[in-house]
Parts: structure tokens; sequence; C-alpha cells
């Protein structure tokens, strides 16, 4: 089963599109006095893109601090970014900034709430990765 862990900030696009997917997801907390998120399965992560088209701080420090954890780090099985692209070359940033540094792959961009199209695209796209790194009940025993 897929799992998705996300950030959105206060205006809550990211959240709106995830929530679409149908899949079983878990936010990032927003605020640094909220309880820290801890997980032990393999997730999808998503991300908006911050910085206004500059490369520092294209990444929220939320989603830093929750993959400075080790345990959340390793997880991670592929990334999916938001942006704006009025931010140019900086389009979705933060997808490629954590895709290198994490060695997983930026698996879909998509522009601020993304479009129904983008949701679809976004939804078989996990279904049919998840596929592929789950193992099937045979292949567990």
């Amino acid at each position: 089963m897929v799992e998705i862990v996300y950030f959105s900030s206060a205006t809550g696009n990211t959240r709106r599109f995830v929530e679409k997917l149908g899949y079983p997801a878990h936010r990032i907390p927003l605020h640094p006095h909220d309880e820290f998120l801890h997980v032990h399965t393999d997730f999808i992560l998503i991300t908006p893109t911050y910085g206004g088209g500059n490369i520092k701080g294209a990444v929220p420090k939320q989603v830093i601090k929750f993959l400075n954890d080790a345990t959340n780090r390793s997880y991670c099985r592929g990334v999916i970014s938001s942006g704006n692209t009025n931010f140019g070359p900086a389009y979705c940033l933060a997808g490629d900034i954590i895709s290198a540094k994490l060695h997983v792959p930026h698996m879909y961009k998509f522009e601020l709430l993304g479009t129904s199209e983008d949701v679809s695209r976004v939804r078989e796209g996990l279904k049919e990765f998840w596929s592929k790194i789950s193992p099937t009940p045979a292949q567990k025993s």
C-alpha cells in the first residue's frame, strides 16, 4: 500500500493535493512545537518548493528537519514536488535537491494546487511504482 509523507504550509495547497490522491498520508508538522513525525515504513515524500526562485531556502525547513532524522530518511523511496513556474529554473527545485541528496527518484512535478490530470497521473504512477518496490506475499516468504 502506498504511503505518503507530505509537508504543507498554512495555505494547504499540498494538503489538498494529497487528499485528492486517496492514499494514506502523514503530515510533517508545520510548527516547531508540534509533535515530531517519526516513520517506520517506506513512503513517498511530497513537498512544496519555497524560496521564490532562489536555491537557498527551496526545501522547507520542516522537511529538512524531518529528513535529518536518519530513520525517517532511510524509508524515503521517492519525492514529488510542487512549485511555481514563475520560479523559472528553480521550479520544483525542492524535489531536485531532495532526490540528489537521498538518491531517490524525483517522480513528478506539479504547479501550485495541481490539476485533476496531475492527481490522476500521480495516483497511477504511485500505484505502479509501489507495485515494483513492494514484495508480493510470495516474495515475503
